[in-house]
């Protein structure tokens, strides 16, 4: 007994960014019923130290060799820190962009915000099953309850349809875990006894479980064919909102799908072709998402198709099944979350200035909001992947490892991703240069009473310096990235 509780509090004193992101999950809730008078302001400087706070000490701490918790339920290692700053840098980004509406002004928004990571963070080390599943529902009902922010009837419905399919996709996945479970007969995917068991069988149920089990971390990272609820979760959220599920969530998908699909690759050794499998979702969420963002009008729909299409290119860094694939998609999932929370945080600042708008309505809003109108123009160019924005680098290196992967394993799906993703980003351009086209090309329209919002231009400025400085010098980040040694 004794060994076990010694067990339990070193793995607790493993997970101090945890303990202090529950800790002020429930601060939150005694602030929200005993605060009265600024509570937003005061919630808000809560969210931003905890998270700031975390940072500080997974950076402190960054694990050297891997360290298995909890009876080998999770795993602390480097990888898994990656993404917790990661998830947390969204947090911050995401509250900062959050101002004192009526929607996000509660303590359950501030909350939620929390529950959201809190389930990253454990997602991102989770090495068995039960805690996968554990993990990824704290982050979807969250989610589901954070998309209902908008507080009116479409909003409502965005919620509702979110929940919907997030159900279905989870009990695909809950059936999938369950029928490895009984022929690995293990819940820890990592161990040697799963990948021995699952070696020895030769049953066409287990590319059955395989892919049920995808559909819950498919769903997570909005690829395709479990992309459906995103254009109208998009829409009607609160943009804020938007900018943060369209992100944390996603990524801490990508962690999660990162290790099952080494794991259900069996290092190689498995009868079916996972990686024919991915690279063929890859290819479809790209094609998908960038030929359906061509025709839309509302710019949120527009950037949930978007959200489609890349998380086909960050399923690239998985198809390769190569160290270097996984090290440039970390590099990647880093410049997606800069470039998308640059795009939203535009967006809000417009929507705070004008209301709603559909992409038309853009038109000569360039010159009244110069900020905003270029921070939008550098996020979209780098969402294309075009010099001198760091998208382009990010998807250099993600083409390049897709490249060598092709070389190696002569797979004609891989050369057909290669060449699809590359045509996909001249397709992009029609869609992604369609609002600047419209800010600084249109006929311009007077504007009046333009309220200047110092704190998100001040957060565009940053994001652009960090999207620059990543083209200009990205060894810095990448030699970070290259210590990691992935360990399934």
């Amino acid at each position: 007994m004794n060994d076990q509780l010694q067990h339990i509090f070193q793995s607790v004193s493993l997970l101090i960014p945890e303990v202090i992101i529950t800790i002020s999950l429930l601060i939150t809730i005694l602030l929200g019923l005993t605060v009265k008078a600024n509570k937003h302001v005061i919630l808000k400087l809560l969210a931003l130290i905890t998270y700031g706070t975390s940072i500080f000490i997974i950076i402190q701490h960054l694990p050297g060799e891997p360290t298995v918790i909890f009876g080998g339920m999770m795993r602390i290692d480097a990888f898994s820190s990656y993404f917790k700053i990661l998830f947390l840098v969204g947090g911050i980004l995401g509250v900062w962009i959050s101002g004192p509406q009526k929607d996000n002004s509660s303590p359950e928004y501030f909350l939620l915000f929390h529950a959201v990571i809190l389930g990253g963070c454990l997602l991102a080390s989770s090495m068995n099953f039960i805690m996968v599943v554990l993990s990824l529902e704290l982050i979807s009902l969250s989610s589901y309850l954070l998309a209902g922010f908008g507080f009116d009837k479409k909003s409502a419905e965005g919620s509702l349809k979110y929940f919907l399919f997030g159900t279905v996709a989870t009990a695909c996945m809950i059936y999938g875990l369950s029928l490895l479970y009984g022929f690995a007969g293990t819940l820890d995917f990592s161990s040697d006894l799963f990948v021995k068991n699952l070696i020895a069988l030769s049953s066409p149920l287990l590319l059955i479980g395989g892919l049920l089990t995808l559909a819950g971390f498919l769903f997570k990272i909005t690829a395709v064919p479990f992309h459906l609820w995103a254009p109208d979760v998009y829409e009607s959220a609160p943009t804020p909102v938007v900018a943060f599920i369209s992100v944390v969530p996603k990524l801490a998908g990508i962690a999660v799908l990162t290790r099952f699909t080494m794991a259900i690759n069996l290092f190689g050794q498995s009868g079916y072709h996972w990686q024919v499998i991915l690279a063929a979702i890859a290819m479809i969420s790209i094609l998908i998402g960038n030929l359906s963002a061509i025709s839309q009008t509302n710019p949120k729909r527009m950037l949930a198709y978007s959200s489609v299409a890349q998380s086909g290119f960050l399923l690239i860094g998985i198809v390769t099944f190569s160290l270097d694939g996984i090290h440039f998609m970390l590099f990647y999932s880093a410049v997606f979350l800069v470039m998308n929370f640059l795009v939203f945080n535009a967006l809000n600042q417009f929507e705070e200035a004008r209301g709603q708008l559909d992409i038309p309505s853009f038109a000569g809003l360039g010159a009244g909001l110069l900020v905003p109108s270029l921070a939008m123009l550098v996020g979209f160019v780098s969402l294309t992947g075009l010099p001198p924005t760091a998208g382009f680098t990010a998807k250099l290196f993600i083409f390049g490892s897709l490249w060598g992967a092709w070389q190696q394993s002569g797979e004609l799906i891989l050369l057909s991703l290669f060449v699809i993703g590359l045509l996909n980003t001249v397709v992009s351009l029609f869609f992604y240069l369609k609002i600047p086209y419209y800010l600084f090309m249109k006929e311009k329209k007077e504007i009046d009473s333009i309220k200047i919002d110092a704190p998100g231009n001040l957060l565009s400025l940053i994001l652009v310096i960090v999207l620059f400085y990543l083209f200009i010098s990205p060894n810095g980040l990448m030699g970070w990235i290259n210590k990691i040694i992935f360990v399934l």
